[in-house]
């Protein structure tokens, strides 16, 4: 781990920190949410690095209107990682086998461009979290 070695770069630290908590707020209806299944069986096939990643395609692309929950299991641990999109007024969709390549693709194509993945879906109609 690097030292700090002057108040501007901690400030820089500070500041890319508060905007990656934003991305996680969870303070209004009117956002697209995206639930990351984070339980054991995610994590093992590999959902904590989709989920760093996700947050850090929403923090380059300056995407302010999604946000992103880790959640626990979600029932299909066959497919994991697991990738639900909460869009207001749509139906939720479960996106499975979302690697770090899939997750940034679910930012450009689904939540930017409104196109969805259908080799990914698992279930247009899963629940709403």
């Amino acid at each position: 781990m690097s030292t700090v070695k002057s108040l501007e770069e901690l400030k820089k630290i500070r500041e890319a920190s508060l905007k990656q908590m934003n991305i996680r707020k969870v303070d209004e209806d009117n956002k697209i949410k995206l639930l990351v299944g984070m339980a054991t069986c995610g994590i093992a096939a590999g959902a904590r690095e989709t989920y760093n990643e996700i947050l850090d395609t929403i923090n380059e692309e300056n995407l302010e209107n999604v946000y992103v929950v880790q959640v626990g299991c979600m029932g299909y641990c066959y497919e994991e990682p697991i990738v639900q999109v909460n869009v207001p007024g749509k139906e939720p969709i479960l996106y499975g086998n979302v690697d770090i390549k899939k997750g940034r693709e679910i930012i450009e194509k689904h939540i930017k461009k409104g196109e969805l993945l259908q080799d990914s879906i698992i279930s247009k109609s899963f629940h709403k979290l």
